[in-house]
């Protein structure tokens, strides 16, 4: 590594130990919780999760908190009363909450235009090159879902969003046009292409009640500068930080997605293992980010990246990738696991 790579190396690492400092600098709140208690609530849920599953009515569960200093295990649930649950268990509470159905989050068709989407920008619409992040994209077989982040290997420039965004849920192959819109929105191929297909992490589904694990729901495309940017649309969160941060219990977190444009939510729900509604088939994901906000995402936002929402070094930074919701909550990977994965990192500010 060459002197001046090293000295920016340790400039960022210095700044993002400095932005954690940020974001733990408040004082005692209602999403803290002793180690002893998480540990007892982890568990729990290990023990208990297969079994939740097989119920009728059960789609996951997840480590929260209870407001009183102490971790919970959460049971979500498609309806009321979908199952009976003990209070404790392992001296951990037990909360059950009704979330409904988790389903993958592409558009369901086209963009209709409301009285209230003329104020602002259309992350529907066409953009000229280099696009911003967090507006339409899809594979050419998939309706529209949101171009998450520019990322980087230090050598190429990829594109980062959803298997079932870029590569229609393991239905893509290399060199696939990747299109800005997304058909639903009026893109078309080649004339709208922004960049290829490079990589994806093949989804596995439950089969014969027989589900193995899925950690990401995630894809990049070949481009370039002159076609992607790093920063949203105005209006937006701007351009995300290099680095990144790990979710946490009560951790206020923003996106910028082709439907919804910017949200802002809080991390309600980590450790999550929940079953996702791909249309015809399920998948069942481990160590999931479960996020509650009004209006946080819906069909079209998959692929967004999530950032904190902080003050000055402790914004921006990238925590997760959005792939799944449900009409309460809203599901994304851990962006470490999706970066590791490709070998890449957040191309920012």
């Amino acid at each position: 590594m060459n002197i001046a790579r090293l000295v920016r190396s340790r400039i960022a690492l210095l700044l993002a130990l400095l932005a954690d400092l940020l974001l733990y600098a408040a004082p005692p709140g209602p999403y803290d919780y002793t180690t002893a208690s998480f540990e007892r609530a982890l568990a729990a849920q290990s023990l208990m999760t297969e079994d939740w599953l097989a119920l009728d009515g059960v789609v996951g569960t997840a480590i929260g908190v209870d407001g009183n200093g102490h971790a919970v295990l959460k049971v979500y649930l498609e309806r009321l009363g979908a199952a009976a649950f003990p209070r404790f268990l392992m001296g951990v509470g037990v909360v059950p909450e009704v979330t409904g159905p988790f389903v993958a989050l592409p558009a369901p068709g086209s963009a209709e235009a409301s009285a209230a989407d003329e104020a602002r920008v259309d992350p529907t619409t066409v953009f000229p090159r280099p696009v911003p992040i967090g507006v339409s994209t899809g594979h050419p077989s998939v309706s529209a879902g949101t171009l998450g982040a520019r990322v980087t290997d230090g050598a190429r420039t990829f594109a980062l969003s959803n298997n079932h965004i870029f590569a229609a849920v393991n239905g893509g192959r290399e060199g696939d046009a990747l299109l800005q819109p997304g058909i639903a929105d009026g893109g078309r191929d080649p004339d709208d292409a922004i960049g290829t297909l490079f990589d994806y992490e093949p989804l596995r589904f439950c089969r014969l009640a027989v589900c193995q694990p899925n950690l990401i729901d995630a894809a990049i495309a070949l481009t370039s500068p002159e076609k992607l940017g790093t920063g949203t649309p105005d209006g937006g969160y701007g351009a995300p930080r290099p680095w990144t941060h790990a979710a946490e219990l009560g951790l206020e977190v923003q996106k910028y997605g082709r439907t919804t444009g910017l949200t802002v939510g809080r991390v309600t729900g980590i450790h999550a293992t929940i079953e996702v509604n791909y249309r015809t088939e399920t998948a069942r994901f481990e160590d999931q980010i479960v996020i509650t906000g009004s209006g946080f995402s819906t069909g079209g936002d998959s692929g967004s990246l999530v950032v904190t929402k902080g003050k000055l070094l402790a914004d921006r930074r990238p925590v997760g990738l959005l792939f799944a919701g449900s009409p309460t909550s809203t599901l994304a990977n851990p962006i470490d696991v999706v970066l590791d994965r490709f070998g890449v990192t957040v191309d920012g500010s």
